[in-house]
């Protein structure tokens, strides 16, 4: 007995015969209210593992609405192809633009501000053609469209952000997993940096903190973690795919910390070696201990 029929026979053996009830609609609303903190999906196409991985949080609909405004961050800041895992894949990219036009988004764009040349960066991370291939707005960053924001922070009191993913309806972040020589690991919290303005190396002095106040202030709506392919080493730039590990996986959820801290068990690592992580959650942004969340593991 499947669990769909096992709880149709509790359900009939519950209820009095002489109750109306509509047993699918009510099975339907069951299966609705079980709640899944991360989604950890496994298998060989990026897109069909990026489509489960959403829909076992509760399906796109969820998140975008008819009319929404969404900006789907991916990392597209290095002069990289996607084998050699520098930046988020192509492929997880565009299935999430295509999930949020047909939840009815009226515009979704897809921009980063870049460390190599962006012409490069957008051309041969594969991201540029993909994404508007599914429909997508991509564009390169207009430097003049940073403004400075009030952070009140652990360390930022303010920064230039880029008005477009602070007037967005809704922010999708899309980082890709790797290593990173001075935060250890660049997951979620450190992918915000792509939309920061100014002399980003002014915030390497207090790194942690810094990307807990970035992150603060732009609280994604929905956080995918790409590890179909994932840098172990010379990150964040990479180049050798000798570096390369092929996971196949896609990670999803709301909380951005603790995708964060379950990204960090992808190199045997745990959410409290990383900084911003454990400073995340003593600030509230999120919650480190897996142990507290509900993960749901699908291998396709």
């Amino acid at each position: 007995m499947n669990r769909r029929d096992f709880i149709k026979t509790t359900l009939i053996a519950g209820l009095s015969v002489s109750i109306p009830i509509n047993l699918d609609s009510l099975i339907g609303n069951l299966a609705a209210s079980e709640t899944v903190d991360i989604a950890v999906v496994q298998g060989i196409s990026p897109a069909m593992i990026t489509t489960a991985a959403v829909n076992a949080i509760g399906g796109i609909s969820r998140f975008i609405s008819r009319g929404d405004i969404v900006v789907v961050k991916p990392n597209i800041g290095w002069d990289r192809t996607p084998e050699q895992a520098a930046n988020t894949n192509p492929e997880v990219v565009s299935t999430i633009v295509k999930m949020c036009y047909e939840a009815g988004a009226r515009t979704v764009k897809v921009f980063d501000r870049t460390c190599n040349d962006p012409r490069r960066c957008y051309k041969q991370s594969g991201i540029a053609d993909a994404a508007r291939n599914a429909g997508a707005d991509v564009k390169y960053v207009d430097e003049r469209k940073f403004k400075n924001v009030r952070l009140d922070g652990l360390a930022l009191k303010e920064w230039p952000l880029y008005t477009e993913i602070l007037e967005a309806d809704k922010v999708i972040n899309v980082p890709i997993a790797k290593t990173h020589g001075l935060a250890t690991l660049t997951l979620g919290m450190k992918n915000w940096m792509g939309v920061m303005g100014g002399w980003r190396g002014r915030i390497h002095q207090r790194l942690d903190k810094s990307l807990v106040d970035i992150a603060k202030a732009i609280k994604p709506t929905l956080t995918i973690l790409d590890a179909v392919r994932i840098l172990t080493a010379n990150g964040p730039q990479g180049g050798s795919v000798n570096d390369v590990r092929l996971l196949n996986t896609v990670i999803s959820g709301t909380d951005q910390v603790a995708i964060d801290s379950f990204g960090a068990t992808l190199f045997g690592l745990t959410g409290d070696d990383l900084g911003y992580v454990r400073i995340g959650d003593q600030a509230g942004l999120g919650v480190m201990d897996l142990s507290r969340l509900k993960i749901k593991k699908i291998i396709m």
